[in-house]
């Protein structure tokens, strides 16, 4: 992609009200673009992290054996009445009439619904373990929205629920899943720690919550539970046994806040000059900085530098705005792309420079060996291009 296509904006200074790094960071690099209080727009260079971590989360979570669906964000209050949880989450629930009057709401999260699915569908024991997966946006009206995108009133959550006939088979899906969770982790570049939490109005036997690292005093970025047949007794979702016998289901629930991953990672990963993406979610592997766009021989390398890595399938961003080097150093670093290309008075030696944005270290790389390099890069990482 060519920066002057690229709808990137960035800005030298943060707004006013940013309290974290990550709010800093985000706005500053144009990821995203605030509406109002709590409600963000992700801009081209924001949802390609986003679309990153989501990647990385369904990879991980299909390889489990779930299964991925995609719930409506209007729910019924009837569903919500028969749980009887209606009204539990006070006035974060956005709660309104259709215009015949029936009473509707914007899903802040999806047990109801999806327990509404399996009751439909599964009758026997022979449906069972059951996995369901979805990626999607989630409702609260939070009376302080705070952190930026951490905590916002429209937000972007992976959700899982399982459905087991045994207390002891809805113990392994739970051990599964936090192992799953930690990798998942893992790949994003985050160092998390698991703590038990309160499971508040979700509910539930027992939970645990997944903090990550960083400077902000939030970075709750997944919560697990147990959630035993409360949910199956109320909603009547139920299973005939081996035995003949009907018996509720026994579920858990499982929940990582996407787009609260995508600043907890900038939270982890950033110094003076901007944001340090891991290879793994970064929006681009590598950026190509001519440093002179008015040196014919130097944009004929970058160009031809850039079709030979993009017709390799290499995520790569080409600065060919016309800017001063310096401008286009800094704007690079505040991007947080992973390594810098820099094509300046090398290029008589037949080198162009690549600078790894993490450690600022330099080094020559002789330009038919530039894909070589960025591949193993790739290859080391064990991320996909």
């Amino acid at each position: 992609m060519k920066w002057t296509s690229s709808f990137i904006f960035t800005s030298k200074q943060p707004p006013a009200d940013a309290e974290t790094i990550s709010q800093k960071l985000m706005h500053q690099s144009g990821m995203i673009d605030k509406l109002v209080s709590g409600i963000y727009s992700f801009l081209p260079l924001g949802l390609r992290v986003l679309k990153k971590v989501s990647n990385i989360i369904r990879e991980e979570m299909d390889n489990t054996g779930a299964r991925e669906i995609l719930m409506p964000a209007i729910q019924p209050a009837s569903l919500w009445k028969e749980s009887k949880r209606f009204g539990k989450m006070g006035k974060d629930m956005i709660v309104f009439k259709d215009r015949h009057g029936r009473e509707m709401l914007l899903g802040p999260t999806h047990e109801e619904v999806v327990s509404d699915i399996v009751r439909k569908y599964v009758r026997s024991w022979k449906n069972l373990p059951l996995m369901l997966y979805q990626i999607q946006t989630k409702y609260r009206d939070e009376i302080r929205p705070r952190f930026g995108i951490i905590r916002s009133r429209e937000f972007l959550m992976k959700d899982c629920y399982s459905f087991d006939r045994t207390d002891s088979e809805a113990e392994n899906s739970y051990l599964l899943m936090k192992q799953v969770y930690l990798k998942i982790f893992k790949r994003c570049g985050l160092n998390v720690s698991v703590h038990s939490a309160d499971s508040g109005v979700i509910g539930g036997k027992f939970s645990e919550e997944f903090v990550a690292a960083g400077d902000c005093a939030e970075l709750e970025i997944g919560h697990i539970f147990k959630l035993g047949t409360d949910y199956s007794e109320k909603l009547h979702v139920l299973f005939t046994d081996r035995d003949g016998t009907e018996k509720p289901v026994v579920m858990g629930c499982y929940g990582i806040g996407v787009s609260r991953v995508v600043a907890a990672i900038i939270e982890g990963n950033y110094d003076n000059s901007g944001i340090i993406w891991p290879v793994s979610v970064a929006p681009f592997l590598s950026v190509i900085v001519p440093v002179n766009m008015s040196d014919t021989t130097i944009v004929e390398t970058a160009n031809k530098i850039y079709e030979n890595l993009i017709s390799s399938g290499l995520e790569v961003l080409y600065d060919d705005r016309d800017e001063s080097a310096g401008v286009k150093f800094v704007d690079a670093d505040l991007l947080g792309i992973p390594y810098r290309i820099t094509l300046g008075r090398k290029i008589a030696e037949g080198k162009i420079e690549i600078t790894e944005r993490r450690t600022k270290k330099p080094v020559d790389v002789e330009i038919d060996r530039v894909k070589d390099f960025l591949m193993n890069i790739v290859k080391q990482s064990s991320c996909p291009t």
